[in-house]
């Protein structure tokens, strides 16, 4: 179990998840690395208030639409070259956590191709939004 799931504040979180979601962005302070896309692997958990996220109708309104993970992410792509994966993590995470439903959330990015010897490099962000 994550850490962040007995922080206290999210005790009556749903979480949300979206893993191992693999984008080609152009990402990197090395001139290489400014040439072309880079493969980057991004997760995120999102944590909504069960009273916010319990669906009493069954209907997609009800809940965070798992597109909005995805939608975030493209947009953030979309803005061009990003020098540092905390850039990428941070404004992921600060868009997210906007919404008016998200009480916290983690994001992370790896780069899997940066060394062969492991399975990646990558950095990862939890933020909590102050007491309502």
């Amino acid at each position: 179990m994550p850490a962040s799931l007995s922080h206290p504040a999210l005790i009556d979180c749903r979480r949300l998840f979206l893993r191992n979601y693999e984008v080609r962005i152009n990402i990197g302070v090395h001139d290489f690395e400014k040439k072309g896309e880079q493969r980057v692997m991004i997760n995120v958990d999102l944590y909504i208030p069960l009273a916010l996220s319990t669906p009493k109708n069954d209907h997609l309104n009800e809940v965070v639409d798992y597109d909005f993970m995805r939608e975030t992410i493209a947009r953030r792509m979309a803005q061009g070259h990003v020098h540092l994966q905390e850039t990428l993590c941070d404004d992921v995470a600060r868009i997210m956590l906007a919404h008016p439903n998200v009480r916290a959330v983690r994001v992370s990015t790896m780069k899997p191709d940066v060394y062969p010897d492991c399975d990646g490099v990558g950095v990862e962000v939890f933020h909590i939004k102050a007491s309502e």
